[in-house]
């Protein structure tokens, strides 16, 4: 049986063993929730579901360039950003691939759909999780694709602006695109937030992924985009999948959550507060985080070493790092969600490890 390895399956772990309901801390969506006047939008859309979505999301796509000041033509909008991936590979079809290690699984998943054979810069918990200049070395022109995901996930750590920025310039010299994950943009801190959304005029072997889910809590409509200045390559995502393969109520929940300022602006800061409050919890435990500037921490604890089983019983899911690649049992990531239940969990963890003390198992 198909099992998924991502975080965020709340129907294998609908309630556990004490009928305690799971809260989830494995999917890093914006504690805010889904805005009101997002979910106005859809209930109001469900009349229009008698008739077929626009296949090329046109008023959305308007919406989303004046948003981004981008060029409507740079743009592409499919169910959700693994689904642009999963065609955005199916259309390039690379045969050699650079990915770093730990970062999301998909990558890689869709990579092998295609038969690409690809390599790891393995990224060292002694230098933070953080790459170096000597990832450059990777990039020549035998390579056909390099994926960057930035904030990192699970580390949530930020590649350096000025090397990244080398490493589009050699993969233009080169020949090889580059695909830059920036889905967790949205939540880093206002200083330190970059985009290389205005390089895609220049560069157009750019690509850039992005997603509703994360920022707007709405992972259940699957809504994600990428945008490259290469408009042959868009003309190729369109023909590598149906064509409507984003719902009224997804294209509709686009356009009314881009009017979010004051959302945004707010989910921010509960983020920066809480992440702050997380990370003195956890490394007041015993545990060794690493500066995450996501919405979600990652650490390292070493007892006790069935954590993930523990808060189970306890109603908390967490995300289990060990089939990261580069990664083992002792990792973990966990969402940031709001004070209440920032404490609940951490009020768990201090009891498992009680626990878990009393009996041996540390």
């Amino acid at each position: 049986m198909y099992k998924s390895v991502h975080g965020g399956d709340i129907y294998s772990e609908q309630n556990n063993s004490l009928g305690k309901n799971i809260v989830d801390y494995s999917a890093n969506v914006n504690p805010l929730g889904l805005p009101v006047s997002v979910k106005e939008a859809i209930k109001n859309s469900i009349k229009n579901c008698v008739n077929y979505p626009d296949p090329l999301c046109r008023e959305l796509i308007e919406k989303l360039a004046k948003y981004l000041n981008i060029k409507k033509e740079y743009l592409f909008i499919s169910n959700g950003a693994a689904d642009v991936l999963f065609k955005l590979v199916l259309t390039v079809k690379p045969g050699r691939a650079v990915l770093l290690a730990p970062t999301f699984a998909d990558y890689e998943k869709a990579l092998r759909t295609v038969g690409c054979k690809f390599t790891y810069y393995e990224l060292q918990e002694e230098k933070n999780f953080i790459a170096g200049y000597d990832l450059l070395k990777k990039i020549n022109s035998r390579v056909d694709l390099v994926v960057i995901c930035n904030p990192n996930n699970p580390t949530g750590k930020l590649i350096d602006e000025d090397l990244l920025l080398e490493i589009l310039e050699k993969c233009c010299r080169t020949g090889t695109k580059l695909l830059l994950d920036e889905c967790f943009m949205d939540f880093v801190d206002g200083d330190k937030a970059y985009s290389l959304c205005s390089k895609l005029d220049k560069y157009h072997n750019l690509i850039i992924l992005k997603a509703f889910t994360k920022t707007y809590a709405m992972p259940g409509l699957r809504l994600g985009y990428c945008m490259t200045s290469d408009v042959s390559l868009i003309k190729g995502l369109h023909e590598n999948g149906q064509d409507w393969n984003v719902s009224i109520p997804a294209q509709t929940a686009g356009i009314a959550a881009l009017d979010e300022e004051n959302y945004l602006l707010a989910s921010k800061e509960l983020i920066r507060v809480e992440r702050q409050y997380l990370t003195a919890q956890l490394e007041g435990l015993g545990a060794k985080t690493f500066g995450s500037e996501a919405n979600y921490i990652f650490f390292k604890l070493e007892k006790p070493e069935n954590l993930a089983e523990l808060l189970r019983k306890h109603g908390f899911l967490i995300r289990e790092c060990n089939n990261y690649h580069n990664l083992g049992p002792t990792y973990y990531r966990i969402a940031v969600k709001t004070r209440y239940t920032n404490r609940a969990l951490i009020k768990a963890i201090k009891e498992v490890r009680r626990n878990a003390l009393i009996i041996g198992n540390y």
